[in-house]
């Protein structure tokens, strides 16, 4: 049951993170999202056998934790959790290819750089604010709203996962988990009473004015703060790119 909860906390802790007032929260989400794919095209630009190069690009995330004072373990929690994919997809590269370890040591980094941006995205900006920004880039809507309603979904599935698992054990307070003969029926119960909630849940957002399309009234305008911000980190990934800053630093220090 405990870790059911602890579930639900994961899911909405980015985005309490995201609520906070620091420097970085209050910049424009536009600016912070535009930042971010620049991130990730430049981070996956590098060929299987650079590393060294990739090393610049850590000081990337590493400045927006520091300065949104978000806890580096909420971080690196989620990613060990997506570690065990990465070797999974890199594991095999030795195998198949004379430098394979260089291969699989880069697709680790590369992954760990680009899964820490994402998060570090959603934790200073919020799911809502994205989506926001989303449409301000003219994404169609149907897009948005389905990120934004299946990550809403998860949460109801699992608060509705948490209810019927603490129901079930007081009705046999003696059983360890789910009995594999109610297993069936209880998966069963669990998306129909998710539906039925997800259902309340769309009559209520009809009844606030929901057409069918993910709008923002935020009034929020971009401003030289947010224009410096976007201008000056495309600028350093761009530099990053084009030269071997770990090189250069190296034989300016010999």
């Amino acid at each position: 049951m405990s870790k059911i909860v602890d579930s639900i906390y994961n899911i909405r802790q980015l985005d309490d993170l995201a609520r906070k007032d620091t420097a970085i929260h209050r910049i424009h989400p536009v600016p912070k999202l535009l930042v971010t794919i620049v991130y990730l095209i430049v981070v996956t630009s590098f060929g299987r056998y650079e590393i060294s190069g990739l090393f610049p690009l850590v000081i990337y995330p590493m400045v927006l934790v520091l300065l949104a004072e978000i806890p580096a373990a909420v971080i690196f929690k989620r990613l060990l959790m997506v570690e065990p994919l990465i070797i999974g997809i890199g594991i095999l590269n030795p195998l198949f290819d004379p430098r394979g370890w260089i291969t699989f040591a880069s697709i680790m980094i590369k992954c760990g750089l680009t899964v820490t941006a994402c998060l570090v995205l959603v934790s200073t900006t919020g799911l809502d604010k994205i989506a926001q920004a989303l449409r301000k880039l003219k994404v169609p809507g149907i897009f948005v709203l389905q990120l934004v309603l299946t990550f809403r979904y998860i949460s109801l599935l699992i608060e509705e996962l948490a209810r019927m698992v603490r129901a079930y054990s007081l009705r046999a307070p003696q059983q360890k988990g789910v009995r594999l003969k109610d297993s069936g029926s209880f998966v069963g119960q669990l998306l129909l009473r998710t539906y039925d909630r997800a259902q309340r849940v769309y009559d209520s957002m009809k009844l606030r004015g929901f057409a069918g399309d993910y709008r923002s009234y935020a009034k929020t305008r971009v401003t030289w703060d947010d224009i410096i911000f976007l201008l000056s980190w495309i600028s350093f990934f761009i530099i990053a790119r084009m030269f071997d800053i770990p090189g250069l630093l190296g034989s300016v220090f010999k």
